[in-house]
């Protein structure tokens, strides 16, 4: 086979990957996009949508089993069954939708697309493995987005009973026991998930809480609504294997003891880490960052005209960040000036209640600022979660003392997570409370919560209480 030529390669087809390749296209640059697997990575493929599909199919399950029961407004209806064959049909024709959308986005901007494995010969060279032999492609530019994978214990090996996030997503049947290890925001949410369902779920976590990266007071309505669904945690222990039958998970306690937990499968979601191997890596004179690639404001990295973007670059692993950086890398590839200067990256966990994250938080502020104003509402004081009967969780609202910025914004509660862009967009446009404040929301909406949040923050009435 001959070889190929074009302005900008593209290794892996995950979110800042195609994102990159659809805007180059679109600025004219010839682009050829490399990936390995299926179009749009693990995010789309074997992460954040199948399972919020998931996540959605369990809380759908989860209050169909409580009308069995008993409702607050007087729904009732007979015990609810689930077709998991059905479920997970479901969840791969969203997948398939999405993929068929990227390859639809692509072929749009003119972008070659390669299957096969890549790997880099040079700062401009890739030899990719195809099904019809291998193809040689030289670039102007190489965009690295090789994305992440998840991490494995020595002690539970990936495989038989042990399970990633990617086997949770593609089981043949619920079992009636599941060992969750690692109660950060992934293993939280696929095992909530399971608990709906009607699965006992014991949770492992090693440090001292649930989501230790999040400060405790959002997380707080989180464990209520774990407790609820009748989840055993177990904190400060550590998933040290399987017992010898393989019928339960060997965890050693804080107090130097060991408790057996029983347990059909043992879901591992103790985290990820930067893919950096498979792709020739090791022939590229690129600068590290511990297990990342450095890289500068522009997703520049050490060799000239060679650029990385999401999980392989130091910041948190998340689809948008990448898809961003992507887009950003793509607009300087075609002659732009540009730089990634995100004021805030919204944080998502689709547990039930939802946790959103943008900005600081009031601890962070404290250490950043020398005073802060903070203004939280409860969703117990909110038209619309009342008369939704959810009324766990509240919007949070951080700034600045003496100008009245805004630093951050929280919340936790039912379909929070929706409210992340308004979050978001606040920070980014520079809002002080007062902005917030006098911005006309709309009633009766779960958004009038931050209106209020902020109202409180200048020390007015709010409405509702």
């Amino acid at each position: 086979m001959g070889d190929l030529t074009a302005k900008l390669l593209v290794l892996g087809g995950g979110p800042g990957g195609y994102t990159a390749a659809v805007r180059a296209g679109q600025l004219g640059v010839d682009t050829i996009l490399v990936e390995q697997g299926s179009l749009g990575g693990t995010c789309l493929n074997i992460g954040c949508i199948p399972s919020k599909a998931l996540i959605h199919v369990a809380a759908e399950y989860a209050a169909a089993a409580e009308a069995a029961k008993a409702s607050p407004f007087g729904l009732r209806l007979g015990a609810p069954s689930l077709d998991l064959d059905a479920t997970m049909a479901w969840k791969d024709g969203i997948v398939g939708r999405l993929n068929a959308g990227v390859a639809t986005l692509l072929k749009g901007a003119g972008v070659r697309s390669l299957q096969g494995r890549g790997r880099m010969l040079d700062g401009k060279t890739c030899r990719v493995e195809t099904d019809t032999g291998p193809q040689t492609i030289r670039a102007e530019h190489v965009l690295l987005a090789t994305g992440s994978e998840p991490v494995e214990l020595p002690a539970l090996p990936f495989g038989g009973r042990v399970l990633s996030s990617t086997g949770a997503l593609s089981l043949a049947a619920l079992p009636e026991r599941l060992a969750v290890v690692g109660a950060g925001y992934i293993g939280l949410e696929l095992g909530m998930a399971f608990a709906r369902l009607g699965v006992q779920v014991t949770m492992v976590e090693a440090a001292d809480r649930i989501l230790p990266g999040w400060d405790a007071e959002l997380t707080r309505p989180v464990l209520r609504a774990m407790d609820r669904l009748g989840m055993a945690l177990l904190t400060g222990a550590a998933a040290r294997g399987l017992t010898p039958d393989g019928t339960a998970l060997r965890v050693a306690t804080g107090d130097g003891g060991e408790q057996v937990v029983p347990t059909e499968l043992v879901l591992v979601a103790v985290g990820r880490r930067p893919r950096t191997q498979g792709f020739g890596l090791e022939g590229l004179d690129l600068t590290m960052d511990g297990a990342f690639l450095r890289i500068d404001a522009r997703c520049a990295t050490s060799m000239r005209n060679v650029w990385a973007v999401g999980d392989i670059t130091p910041g948190p692993m998340l689809a948008h960040r990448a898809m961003a950086q992507g887009h950003m890398v793509a607009e300087i590839v075609a002659g732009a000036r540009r730089a990634f200067d995100a004021v805030a990256i919204p944080a998502i966990c689709f547990t039930g209640p939802e946790v959103v994250s943008v900005g600081l938080a009031p601890a962070e502020a404290r250490r950043a600022v020398p005073e802060v104003r903070i203004g939280q509402y409860p969703f117990s004081a909110n038209g619309r979660a009342l008369t939704e009967a959810e009324e766990e969780g509240f919007v949070r609202v951080v700034a600045r003392a003496d100008s009245h910025l805004v630093l951050g914004i929280q919340a936790v509660g039912a379909g929070v997570s929706e409210l992340a862009a308004g979050f978001a967009l606040a920070l980014e446009m520079g809002a002080r409370l007062e902005d917030i404040a006098a911005t006309v929301h709309a009633h009766p909406t779960r958004g009038e919560a931050l209106q209020e949040a902020a109202l409180r923050a200048l020390g007015q009435s709010a409405h509702g209480v």
